[in-house]
């Protein structure tokens, strides 16, 4: 394990040390003002807490238009990073969560795990600039400006998640066909690190516990994409019709077509057939560039009932296990 990380990890062990537990002490809660109202909370991860008083006294809440990576266990790996390095900076994520005072907005929605939908602006920007989290829209479009350039700050000065390798796509979840046999089809989500708008990857496989599911990335030559971008809005036909688009949306239709020959699902109206046609003759001629496959971001598939309790997997434990082939420094995959 390099030096930095190693410094890291002794600063969160003695900080585990040092900490009060939560469940017993409540000056471990902290402070949230929920639609204008004082509230404590209670921090699980990064990106999700428990209120404790209040209108919402008892809800679990997930926090929008961000992601923090899982934090049961050395669970992530990309780049040359070890797991259980993200696996720290996972917790620096909670807590950043906790130490801090945010201002947190919710109209009593809920996700589809029943948890209340909580939007927390001043945080999410937080933890994203400061590299502890991704950028993170739950559907095909991007995420605000304001966290993209939060995140591309952080990218463009290696912070947190992003100091050894930053893939294209993080993935967030994964789903063995195993957890639900009658199911069409199984997915495991990805994030855009360059818009962070998801994308499912369906798929029929059953993962066995502790087995690593990598996403083999299809990546664009960047200055081809800017390039067609660029072209995309100085075209006196198609650019008036992409006035309401900014810049980051019309790399990532360029980006996109490379990639797969597809368009975004938000991109509509009669511009739409337009740069579909400009970027179908741009692929054809090769002015959208190559595209080259390689390993991106890798998750560990374990199934949620095994994740915490002293009857969790055992590659959660001690620093856990490194994806076969993965690119780490003194690091044997059995580690």
């Amino acid at each position: 394990m390099r030096k930095s990380a190693l410094i890291l990890l002794v600063l969160f062990v003695v900080f585990l040390g040092a900490a009060p537990a939560p469940a017993v002490d409540a000056n471990a809660w902290s402070r949230v003002f929920i639609n204008g109202q004082m509230t404590p909370v209670s921090f699980n991860d990064g990106d999700s807490f428990r209120v404790q008083a209040g209108e919402f006294s008892g809800a679990q809440c997930r926090l929008g238009g961000y992601n923090t990576l899982e934090s049961f266990g050395p669970g992530h790996q990309w780049g040359d990073w070890h797991p259980y390095e993200l696996y720290v900076t996972a917790k620096q994520a909670t807590y950043n969560g906790r130490r801090g005072t945010w201002h947190c907005f919710t109209d009593g929605r809920r996700d589809g795990y029943g948890r209340l939908l909580m939007d927390c602006p001043d945080l999410a920007y937080s933890q994203i600039v400061q590299g502890f989290a991704h950028a993170y829209q739950i559907d095909d479009t991007p995420t605000r400006p304001e966290y993209l350039r939060a995140m591309h700050e952080a990218i463009e000065a290696r912070r947190g998640i992003w100091a050894h390798g930053v893939p294209d796509y993080v993935m967030t979840s994964v789903h063995s066909a195993s957890e639900d046999p009658q199911r069409e089809w199984h997915y495991n989500r990805l994030v855009s690190t360059h818009d962070g708008h998801s994308e499912s990857y369906r798929h029929h496989e059953n993962y066995d516990e502790c087995e690593w599911v990598c996403n083999e990335e299809i990546r664009a030559d960047e200055s081809a994409v800017a390039a067609a971008a660029r072209a995309l809005r100085a075209d006196p036909q198609i650019g008036p019709g992409l006035a309401e688009y900014q810049n980051f949306h019309l790399l990532e239709f360029a980006r996109r077509f490379a990639r797969l020959g597809e368009l975004p699902e938000y991109l509509t109206g009669d511009v739409r057939a337009l740069v579909e046609a400009r970027l179908t003759a741009d692929r054809a001629e090769g002015r959208l560039g190559t595209t080259h496959q390689e390993r991106g971001s890798c998750m560990l598939y374990v199934d949620f009932t095994r994740r915490y309790g002293g009857d969790r997997a055992s590659c959660l434990r001690g620093h856990g296990t490194v994806p076969p082939g993965a690119n780490v420094p003194g690091a044997g995959h059995g580690h």
